[in-house]
């Protein structure tokens, strides 16, 4: 900032229509701030964007002023690329809006939108997409990524429902994109995260869903985890895809329907989605109640949008957090040991494993349909590891990490890259396996001098 004059900046300042914030402005510390409390960074000015012709500003601006450049959407990664030190914070949290046209069963979603964005206005209509399972989680992040749910094994990833998108590249200019316009930037920028420019607008297709569906949790003691595990893994193999069964591994929160004893105790929780008909759905988890002797159990219909908000107490934005991840296209005998071991060692109350289910309709694409490359995954798994003090951090990391080594020969080698903490540059190709090596050509053509580098980085090669 030291080269950049006071009135280039007020004039960038008179170029925008949202407001610009300097460290010594009010609302900027809130404006830096993030989900992830480890993320404690300083930008030299936060452009907070209210609509394309700001993005396209701010991007010209930190391009023609070699300014680090980071992105915010709805600052929910784990890595905090949301916000840099010394650099441009461009944050799209103004950019709220969400437009549905239930005739064509499309939805127009602005950059800065959450899951709780979306549902509010999609289930208004009885519509819905495959986005992730937190509604405070930002609808950019999430797809740019890739983007699982509840209903990808119904209707597959987010990328695979969205039909076109608004983009501002490198040299500040709009592009519509789309399989017909731009095809090639299309498929980057489905799974690619944020290398190719600054996503301002989504279109996504939409699917009849809701607004009730049947969804619950089973709650098992933790000496009962080898049994529950296996037996849930054997269930899977013949699961219908309107079902979706996610496990959990963590120390049981005071939840009304458990006993007090239980609160506190290690527990194996299966977390259970029905996208279709109800009375189906009663009997297609009825197996379930079977596979061990449950402590707890709540199980009932209610709105889909209520269900998205049932772990957000559990991810609310303050605390520290840190992730380890793999990709497992099975559970062998050993992996299940492997979690369960390292289950019995939780470093604190918040700190969980857990295996998302995928399979069914996202694993149909071929490999190259789009960036996201990872169709042979059936369970993402994510050692979330979440603490308050800072004096545990090393402790808290220690045990992800081990856990993670451990795992690591049972998995298949590549991780979803929106689990990716900002210490996992390594493991960036095997977030896109075949496909990296045409995503770097994408980059040459579309940011060449990597303007867009405060990300899960894919460099150009020129």
């Amino acid at each position: 900032m030291a080269n950049i004059d006071d009135s280039a900046i007020e004039n960038f300042r008179a170029a925008l229509r949202g407001p610009l914030l300097l460290p010594d402005d009010p609302g900027y510390d809130e404006a830096r701030s993030i989900w992830n409390a480890m993320i404690d960074r300083r930008p030299a000015l936060i452009a907070r964007c209210s609509g394309t012709s700001d993005v396209m500003s701010a991007v010209n601006f930190a391009r023609e002023h070699d300014l680090l450049l980071a992105v915010r959407g709805g600052g929910h990664n784990i890595a905090g690329n949301a916000v840099c030190d010394g650099g441009l914070m461009l944050d799209l949290s103004l950019m709220q809006s969400v437009w549905i046209d239930p005739e064509a069963r499309l939805a127009y979603v602005e950059a800065g939108a959450t899951l709780a964005d979306f549902d509010h206005e999609a289930q208004a209509f009885g519509l819905a997409t495959p986005l992730g399972i937190n509604s405070t989680t930002g609808v950019a992040g999430l797809t740019l990524g890739g983007g699982f749910g509840w209903l990808s094994r119904r209707h597959g990833m987010s990328v695979d429902n969205l039909v076109a998108a608004e983009i501002v590249t490198a040299d500040g200019k709009r592009l519509w994109v789309s399989a017909a316009k731009h095809p090639e930037l299309f498929w980057a920028i489905r799974g690619g995260g944020g290398n190719f420019g600054v996503v301002t607008l989504f279109e996504f297709a939409l699917h009849p869903f809701g607004p009730e569906v049947l969804t619950g949790l089973l709650v098992f003691p933790f000496d009962q985890a080898k049994q529950v595990l296996t037996r849930y893994r054997d269930f899977v193999d013949g699961m219908p895809e309107d079902l979706s069964v996610w496990a959990v591994l963590r120390q049981a929160p005071p939840l009304p329907f458990l006993a007090p004893e239980v609160h506190g105790k290690e527990v194996v929780v299966l977390a259970i989605f029905y996208a279709g008909d109800i009375e189906d759905g009663r009997r297609a988890i009825e197996p379930l109640r079977s596979i061990g002797q449950p402590c707890g159990e709540f199980i009932g219909v209610q709105p889909y949008s209520a269900w998205q908000k049932t772990f957000d107490p559990l991810l609310a934005p303050g605390a520290r957090n840190y992730w380890k991840s793999h990709n497992f296209s099975a559970l062998s005998d050993a992996a299940i040991d492997t979690v369960i071991r390292y289950a019995g060692q939780l470093p604190g109350p918040q700190c969980e494993i857990f295996l998302g289910l995928i399979g069914g309709q996202a694993s149909r694409p071929a490999p190259d349909a789009t960036a996201y490359a990872n169709r042979d995954t059936l369970y993402a798994m994510n050692v979330h590891t979440r603490w308050n003090d800072p004096a545990e951090d090393a402790k808290c990391i220690a045990w992800a990490r081990a856990f993670f080594d451990a795992a690591a020969p049972y998995a298949s080698g590549s991780v979803y890259v929106n689990f990716l903490t900002q210490d996992e540059s390594s493991r960036i190709s095997a977030a896109y396996g075949p496909n990296y090596q045409r995503l770097v050509q994408v980059k040459n053509q579309y940011d060449p001098h990597n303007l867009f580098r405060h990300n899960q980085n894919i460099k150009p090669s020129i």
